[in-house]
């Protein structure tokens, strides 16, 4: 049977299941990756599974969230990363070296290997062929300790891009166009496979830019084929003994196919505030804008950033406006550096960040109260760049440097044909791994470092046969995890649970987590109600073990996004959905809930009755969870399962 690129990959991982859409595999994973803000909480949960060494082939711990380490608590953190991965063999990526994706696509990715990463836009290493999926901590903690991953084979859909894209289109353009055709929810099962004849016009780091932001629509994750570009790229990198050639047969099955054609492409933006309310550039355009970032892990490669100073050149920023560049890598900086490209951003009025997420996460950089901000980042939630008030659009390097210099939005094809040169690749790139801190084998000298921001995770009790709760809040459609867990400067809690879960759905109701424990003084346990695509966004489990700690069993829900629906079942809160949505509107906050049997339903695979004894009404729900997950929620979680494996 003729195969394509996903389907070879998987199947030459599968170590459990069947290759039917839904169906639970189990695959080998040959790397994993973490960063500072997810990553101290995946170590201090894969310590509690009792391993002495790492199962996959390379694991890298990469500091690029918390760089500026205000307090004491991030330099904590890092140090207790730092000997972590001393300790268990994990290569360290150290602050200031760059974005775990932009350095591992650069370093460590590898085409025909699956990677898991502890960030929701892992799948940026699906631009160089290699099944990347983005998950929660404790996935990449039993990654590390069993080597394998379990989820649902997804559905393929095979986007075939056509042709060639025009002078001042580029690849942010065709992501935002298939954005605005897919938007950001119901696409939870599914995966992107690449193809078509215009892949041979797109570089490694386009193609990347592509999967990352891939992330934004919900899909497991995004690939594009092993081919001479591929072979180009990891040459310039010094690895291309690391290619093989990884291409769909001819006669692969999809089960569903795309054509768009790169010439109809043009430059587009996604308005405040969802990366899926995409518009077309010139429909925005003169709108005022206040500031201006090209970097992030969407773009801020070498290439994204000579297009930009190729723009900038003999020229000054608006004085109405900043404009901050961020190089996504020190291989990034220091090229762009020897090349003068840095100083052309310097001398256009430019402000330059560290290679970090910062700006992106809402560490730094927050624009002014309801400023207009221009970023190439990867999302304009409401809020997350710092700025409750602020609007944030995402476009291109080309539309955000054009915007720089005019002080408005602007389409960067109104500055002519005649000034486009498109960008080649160096045959070499600048190779320095002098920032990451390789494996020495002596890890059982090595003492773990523990300050005193770094805790444990917490644990829970298994599910109840019974439950009686009271809701404890109920919200809207599109709920992102930066709404449920902020970001920014409470993100050097993520190791501290009891201080970090203070802040649970801060944004949207900072009473919340004093209703809980309310709730919980009277015996009730807490549910959360949500409308659809709840989860959204980043891959933060803290959304789900803040609220585990907060005594949150159950969330019920219109849809839930893949890998917040996931975290939820690792940390044992139970992921319902309402089978007729009209039933949402039965419920609301304070009312008092009782779900007899659960245990038994759920073993039985039978629908849970929700008994809402404050309005008199009952409400049929669903779930859509595997045999395993169904286990898991039993167990009370994935910690829970493991010690009773252990144990046994």
């Amino acid at each position: 049977m003729a195969m394509g690129v996903a389907e070879k990959i998987i199947k030459d991982h599968l170590t459990a299941g069947e290759l039917v859409s839904g169906k639970e595999v189990t695959i080998r994973v040959d790397q994993t990756l973490t960063q500072d803000a997810t990553g101290t909480m995946a170590y201090l949960e894969f310590e509690e599974m009792g391993v002495s060494e790492i199962k996959t082939e390379l694991s890298v711990s990469y500091i690029d969230h918390n760089t500026g380490q205000n307090g004491f608590e991030n330099a904590d953190d890092h140090r207790y990363l730092q000997t972590i991965a001393r300790k268990y063999g994990i290569y360290y990526s150290r602050a200031g070296n760059g974005i775990c994706h932009q350095v591992h696509l650069e370093r460590f990715a590898r085409p025909g290997k699956t990677l898991l990463g502890s960030d929701s836009h892992t799948p940026t290493a699906g631009g160089i062929g290699m099944i990347a999926i983005g998950v929660g901590g404790l996935d990449v903690s039993v990654a590390l300790a069993k080597g394998e991953y379990s989820f649902k084979y997804p559905r393929i859909i095979l986007i075939n891009l056509e042709g060639r894209l025009k002078p001042w289109v580029s690849a942010k353009d065709i992501i935002l166009t298939i954005l605005k055709m897919f938007t950001s929810g119901g696409n939870a099962g599914s995966m992107i496979e690449y193809g078509g004849n215009g892949l041979k016009y797109l570089s490694v780091p386009e193609r990347a830019a592509i999967a990352n932001m891939g992330a934004e629509t919900g899909v497991t994750t995004s690939i594009f084929p092993s081919d001479d570009t591929t072979r180009q790229f990891l040459r310039a990198q010094s690895r291309e003994e690391q290619w093989q050639d990884i291409s769909a047969e001819p006669e692969a099955g999809y089960n569903r196919t795309i054509k768009i054609k790169l010439n109809e492409i043009v430059p587009m933006a996604a308005c405040p505030h969802s990366p899926d309310n995409v518009a077309p550039v010139k429909e925005i355009a003169g709108k005022k804008v206040d500031q201006v970032i090209i970097g992030s892990c969407t773009n801020s490669s070498y290439r994204d950033l000579k297009i930009a100073a190729n723009i900038l050149k003999g020229k000054k920023i608006h004085s109405d406006l900043s404009l901050v560049i961020a190089p996504g890598s020190r291989q990034v900086l220091k090229m762009i550096a020897d090349e003068g490209i840095l100083s052309t951003f310097i001398e256009a009025g430019a402000r330059i960040a560290e290679c970090t997420c910062g700006f992106c996460i809402g560490n730094g950089f927050a624009p002014g109260t309801g400023a207009v901000s221009v970023r190439t980042s990867n999302r304009n939630f409401k809020g997350r760049c710092g700025t409750k008030s602020a609007f944030v659009y995402l476009s291109s390097p080309e539309t955000a440097a054009v915007t720089a210099i005019s002080g408005v939005i602007t389409d960067p094809r109104d500055i002519g044909k005649d000034a486009f040169s498109p960008i080649t690749l160096p045959d070499r790139f600048v190779i320095d791994d002098s920032m990451v801190i390789f494996p020495s084998g002596k890890g059982k000298e090595i003492e773990i470092s523990r300050g005193p921001n770094i805790g444990e995770p917490p644990h829970n009790e298994p599910l109840e046969e019974t439950i009686n709760a009271k809701i404890t809040i109920k919200v809207g459609d599109k709920v992102t995890t930066d709404h449920i867990m902020p970001a920014g400067s409470k993100l050097k809690y993520r190791s501290n649970i009891p201080k970090y879960a203070e802040s649970v759905f801060e944004p949207v109701d900072p009473s919340f987590p004093k209703r809980c424990k309310e709730n919980r003084s009277q015996g009730y346990s807490n549910i959360i109600v949500a409308g659809l695509s709840y989860g959204q966004g980043s891959s933060r489990e803290h959304a789900a073990i803040c609220p585990m700690y907060l005594g949150v069993k159950v969330v019920i829900a219109k849809s839930i996004e893949r890998i917040h629906a996931s975290n939820l079942v690792n940390f044992g809160i139970l992921p319902l959905i309402f089978k007729e949505t009209s039933d949402y509107e039965h419920l609301e906050t304070g009312d008092i809930i009782e779900i007899n049997g659960v245990r038994d339903v759920l073993t039985k695979r039978k629908k849970p009755v929700l008994r809402n004894k404050t309005k008199g009404v009952e409400i049929i729900l669903d779930y859509e969870l595997t045999e395993k997950e169904i286990e898991l929620i039993l167990a009370g979680g994935l910690l829970n399962y493991i010690r009773r494996e252990n144990n046994d």
